[in-house]
């Protein structure tokens, strides 16, 4: 074809509008349990289960249960993820392993901005994830995660690894901890003619978990988010206030975003078994995204 193509990535500029940055593979920022995520995301503090290994590893060594979770995100502009994870231990060490399918679907191609699309395709993105985390002083937990990363876009395709590493310190005031995280090192093949930066981020936060009543627990947390190869940070808040250990609801806030903000959501808790649902809703016509985690704990 001698005209020049424009590839309208409507869903993954939509993605991408929410950083000031050249980074991609944005889906490695989109959450893992709508848990975290309907508490602004905050889970580098407060994931206290196999979602740990997403947000902070360091907290695996804070769960010894056996743990299954499923997660589908219907994200906003046709973007769909499924996310498994499955933590166990092996010789006295938790070890977590995860794998995320995103895919963004009918991206439209065009021979002129203006022009009706002549075709569509898919982009697909993909991240196998393997973690674990253990105390290394009194009450510190370090953890690491190492990923191995795909991404599919139109006839061209990448593969790259990834790392993250994470702290947690539990203080000496009960239910108060704090964690931190360095997210996305690593780099990717060439897509085409040029590779894809990770989109690096650090986190720094504190959590505070305390028991009112005989039947009520609140948590609350904040953190810092800075994504290292662009312009932009956040101020995450997230809040849970949970019964009896049967039903909790959950909202949070994530400040400094264009198009996003509040997030909102609930959990029911049965034994072993529980299910999560956040709910987040878009400005500027984008739609809202729905999450659904079920996680399974023996």
């Amino acid at each position: 074809m001698n005209k020049i193509i424009f590839i309208i990535l409507i869903s993954f500029t939509t993605i991408l509008a929410q950083s000031a940055g050249n980074s991609g593979l944005a889906f490695l920022k989109l959450g893992f349990g709508a848990r975290n995520i309907s508490m602004g995301d905050v889970g580098a503090e407060t994931s206290n289960d196999v979602s740990a290994f997403f947000y902070n590893p360091s907290r695996l060594a804070d769960n010894d249960d056996n743990e299954i979770m499923l997660m589908h995100n219907s994200w906003i502009q046709g973007t769909t993820s499924e996310i498994l994870g499955v933590k166990t231990s092996v010789w006295g060490l938790p070890l977590a392993f995860g794998m995320d399918v995103t895919n963004i679907n009918d991206i439209e191609v065009r021979t002129a901005a203006t022009d009706n699309p002549i075709a569509t395709f898919n982009a697909n993105y993909f991240a196998g994830n393997v973690s674990t985390g253990f105390n290394i002083y009194n009450n510190v937990a370090f953890g690491a995660t190492i990923k191995y990363l795909y991404e599919g876009l139109f006839s061209d395709e990448a593969t790259g690894w990834g790392f993250d590493f994470g702290f947690n310190y539990k203080s000496p005031v009960e239910g108060l901890s704090a964690a931190m995280v360095l997210k996305n090192l690593g780099s990717m093949n060439d897509l085409k003619n040029e590779s894809t930066k990770l989109p690096t981020e650090f986190r720094i936060g504190t959590a505070y978990k305390i028991n009112l009543f005989e039947k009520f627990a609140v948590t609350a947390a904040a953190e810092f988010q800075k994504y290292l190869l662009t312009n932009d940070s956040h101020i995450n808040y997230g809040a849970e206030i949970l019964y009896d250990n049967l039903i909790a609801l959950r909202g949070g806030y994530q400040s400094e975003y264009e198009s996003k903000g509040f997030t909102a959501g609930f959990g029911l808790i049965w034994g072993g078994f529980g299910l999560d649902y956040a709910y987040q809703p878009f400005n500027d016509g984008l739609g809202d995204a729905n999450v659904i985690s079920l996680r399974f704990k023996f």
